[in-house]
């Protein structure tokens, strides 16, 4: 019987490891179709492409998932037309939530959002709520580690390439562009042989709302519940 169980929980773990696994294929794969679908499926010429590309293969999705979702948005398959859109609101003790959505059913997925933030002790707000205390950034990772870097060196060559500031910390370098050098900045690096470990244009706040106890932990409660949404492609919010 002890055997039984340890197997029905390993299934039951692993079943749970697949459902998390299938979803952020799922949420990859919308990524790929939107870029596709609004700048063409040639990545060399659609670096919103390239970016949902390397974002797929970063999450082990296999290739011929991410040749459906192209061929699927540039009209070789048939598929669901989806778009774009971003909600907004307030958690517990006032922290600023944005949710981007990528959806085939509008009132599906809106319903499902402010299920979340009402179960959660949260509002949901009109747009531009809480955006503008967002700033939409372009956000490079390279491991200090990897290579025998020169700090100098990077440094001046990130901000040749149009880069706002890079951080130091002690195994990465963490530089910041705006959204529209971002391109520019990452292949600079590239070329010079860096390995990134991360490379977005992705909102950070502008200012943290500091949370606590049980408050802290309704905010982590609705931030899961909302990536937990099968429409659901990222979850920003402003609590340190």
């Amino acid at each position: 019987m002890a055997g039984h169980s340890k197997w029905a929980n390993i299934k039951h773990r692993k079943g749970a490891q697949d459902k998390k696994r299938g979803k952020i294929f799922m949420k990859l794969a919308k990524d790929l179709y939107v870029a596709a679908k609004e700048g063409g499926g040639d990545p060399e010429t659609n670096p919103a492409l390239r970016q949902a590309i390397d974002k797929a293969k970063a999450n082990n999705v296999p290739n011929e998932n991410i040749d459906r979702a192209i061929n699927k948005a540039t009209g070789n398959l048939d598929g669901a037309n989806y778009e774009e859109t971003t909600y907004e609101g307030y958690g517990p003790a006032g922290v600023a939530v944005m949710v981007e959505v990528l959806t085939d059913n509008r009132n599906r997925t809106a319903s499902e959002v402010r299920h979340a933030f009402n179960k959660h002790n949260g509002n949901l707000g009109e747009n531009g709520c809480v955006s503008f205390m967002f700033d939409r950034k372009g956000y490079i990772v390279v491991n200090r580690n990897e290579h025998n870097i020169n700090e100098e060196e990077l440094m001046l060559e990130v901000i040749e390439a149009g880069a706002d500031e890079m951080e130091t910390h002690e195994e990465s370098f963490e530089i910041y562009t705006d959204p529209e050098s971002f391109q520019d900045v990452r292949t600079a690096l590239e070329s010079q042989g860096y390995t990134l470990e991360n490379a977005e244009v992705t909102f950070f706040p502008q200012t943290y709302s500091h949370v606590e106890g049980e408050e802290a932990e309704q905010i982590e409660k609705l931030i899961d519940m909302l990536e937990d949404l099968e429409d659901v492609q990222e979850v920003y919010h402003n609590q340190k």
